[in-house]
């Protein structure tokens, strides 16, 4: 059956359909969010257990305008897990501890307990809202968080505002799904398979269209694994901006967003209404290990111009043309960086370590939470928060300072695709290699042939094997994460901390009382250096590291291999054994019928006697 628009509207129906309250007076929106579990089956295959928002799910667009104070409620009534919200893509600009990540900028929020996010916003664009806590938010918590700007330069084309979700949906809770991931009997980090494609957390959208006018269309994929191809057949799109940054208008037939991505387009419709048009997505298949029998990777919806007229089954598509972002020019003009102070190089990893797992890396480090929040870190160790030491090794930290510009060079020493998201900043995506180019070389005038003016956003595309450089400028003091936006990565550890500008940060900074008082209810420390010393904040003794390495020479392949060799062995011993179980028995009673002969005088019988001695010889030779 059809699902129409209203199933997921746009202003305040949804709002008012989930209980949240907002309030427009005085550049105030307030939202009361009660984070409770609910029953959901957004592909029509299976019920499942799913994070709603005021005991309903799907859950509502989030909306403010420019120079807005945005307030966010939440309590937490999950009863089991504790939960966060990240504010994807708004820089949080002087309150770096309304960010988000559990162990980063707060402690989770247990259950039970009330926090509240309390933020200016001075972004226009398209954003999202997500749990940022235990790989939690593809069990639901993820929706559209839009922020209208009044200034829009493309506000007099506009006759009506859209907003479409895309995502990959699983069947089983992440709790479910991590542990069988993250598992020696998983070596090689397969990630798990999506069972279906949603668009506005449903299938078979209808979006109600009139001939003749344009349409803003804002799209986040709000999926955690997979990358999404859109197209809407017989209509081109004009982009204008992405993650939050207007853009010159750039004709297209076709986008790719990696999970995180956001763009807006401009759809004119036609002067007819003769026909309705079916609206793409395809997950790229691509990042898929394997594609399980009855995979349908693809979710469609349709503009209907004409409800009485039918809805078109789209054409095969052989081939994916899609824009390539790198060669949008940012509305503002904003030129080129200067030279960095300050260049950080990481190279993409994909490993086991000692106990069989798989793991992510930045170089030869995988991310793990410390047992203090690193904003917590930063507050109480003094002039020593200048020191990355004091963050814990594994939480891979990089300490900036402050307006210096920072140049990011990305290495992919793997064969997948990863976005990377940075929080606090947009970043000037000055370099992009083609697939199998490999590593940056600083010294190769083709790698260094920047543009002049590059297109800006905070999520951006690594090819496989390839490399990306970054730029951006430290302006935001704070505790800032950088990661790829994979959850199944983020799980592993494919993640660094920034830290900027620390000292600024302790004159400027005042931890609310009630993200203290998370901590003592959920009993995690939010004292002293990663391991929760306030005595001795250079003595890192029992802060949280990751497993030991494996012996030299073992690689993800070697692991396989050494498995299915052990198998093998195992059934080798195996048969081994049995046959040996069964020669001795055959033995046994062939002397126990020579020993029944004699005493009766009888032959032993000659076909089984010597087909056992033949054999038994023939085996011990």
């Amino acid at each position: 059956m059809a699902i129409s628009l209203s199933y997921f509207p746009i202003v305040s129906v949804l709002l008012l359909l989930f209980a949240a309250i907002v309030e427009a007076a005085n550049g105030t929106v307030v939202y009361d969010f009660n984070i409770t579990w609910v029953t959901s089956n957004p592909d029509g295959a299976f019920d499942r257990t799913t994070i709603g928002i005021n005991g309903a799910w799907p859950l509502p667009i989030m909306r403010a305008t420019v120079g807005d104070q945005v307030i966010v409620n939440v309590n937490n009534q999950l009863g089991n897990q504790t939960t966060t919200l990240h504010f994807h893509g708004l820089f949080m600009n002087g309150t770096t501890e309304m960010d988000g990540p559990a162990q980063v900028s707060q402690c989770g929020i247990p259950p039970g307990s009330s926090f509240t996010y309390n933020f200016t916003v001075n972004q226009p664009g398209t954003y999202w809202y997500h749990s940022h806590d235990k790989g939690q938010y593809p069990d639901g918590l993820r929706a559209p968080l839009i922020i209208t700007d009044p200034d829009s330069p493309y506000a007099d084309q506009v006759d009506e505002e859209i907003v479409v979700s895309l995502s990959d949906w699983y069947h089983d809770q992440m709790a479910v799904w991590i542990p069988k991931f993250i598992n020696k009997a998983n070596p090689t980090g397969a990630e798990p398979v999506p069972q279906a494609a949603l668009m506005n957390d449903t299938q078979n959208l209808t979006v109600p269209v009139q001939p003749g006018k344009t349409y803003m269309f804002r799209v986040v994929n709000i999926g955690a694994f997979a990358g999404q191809y859109l197209w809407i057949e017989g209509h081109n799109m004009t982009i204008v901006e992405v993650d939050g940054v207007y853009t010159d208008p750039a004709e297209a037939e076709m986008i790719y967003l990696g999970a995180a991505q956001r763009y807006s387009f401009l759809v004119t419709t036609r002067n007819e209404s003769s026909m309705n048009y079916a609206i793409v997505s395809s997950m790229d298949t691509s990042l898929f290990d394997t594609i399980p029998d009855g995979l349908n990777w693809n979710v469609t919806g349709w503009l209907v111009y004409d409800e009485s007229n039918d809805l078109p089954t789209p054409a095969l598509v052989e081939d994916f043309n899609d824009f390539d972002d790198f060669f949008l020019t940012p509305y503002d003009k904003m030129a080129l960086l200067a030279e960095p102070d300050q260049t950080i190089s990481l190279d993409v990893i994909m490993d086991n370590l000692g106990n069989g797992k798989p793991y992510a890396f930045f170089d030869n480090i995988t991310y793990v939470s410390q047992k203090v929040p690193t904003l917590y870190t930063v507050m109480s160790t003094g002039e020593n928060a200048t020191n990355p030491a004091v963050y814990g090794e594994f939480s891979h930290p990089f300490v900036l300072a402050h307006n210096q510009v920072v140049e990011l060079v990305v290495n992919n020493l793997d064969t997948g695709k990863h976005p990377f998201h940075l929080h606090g900043h947009n970043f000037q995506a000055i370099a992009r290699s083609v697939e199998d180019a490999g590593t940056f070389d600083a010294t190769n005038a083709t790698q260094t042939d920047y543009p002049a003016t590059p297109m800006r956003r905070d999520t951006f595309v690594l090819r496989p094997s390839g490399y990306i450089v970054l730029r951006f400028q430290a302006d935001n003091p704070g505790v800032w994460l950088f990661h790829c936006h994979i959850e199944w990565h983020v799980d592993q550890g494919l993640m660094v901390t920034m830290v900027e500008a620390p000292l600024q940060l302790q004159q400027s900074l005042t931890i609310p009382q009630d993200h203290i008082d998370a901590c003592q209810v959920g009993g995690v420390p939010y004292l002293g250096n990663a391991a929760g010393n306030t005595v001795d904040v250079l003595d890192l003794t029992g802060a949280n590291v990751a497993p030991g390495p494996l012996p030299a020479g073992f690689i993800p392949r070697g692991i396989v291999a050494l498995t299915f060799s052990v198998l093998a062995a195992l059934l080798g011993l195996a048969t081994i054994v049995w046959y040996g179980l069964a020669d001795m028995g055959a033995a046994t009673m062939v002397a126990e019928e020579k020993r029944i002969a004699a005493m009766n005088n009888e032959t032993t019988p000659v076909s089984r006697g010597s087909v056992v001695s033949e054999t038994v010889e023939s085996r011990n030779r």
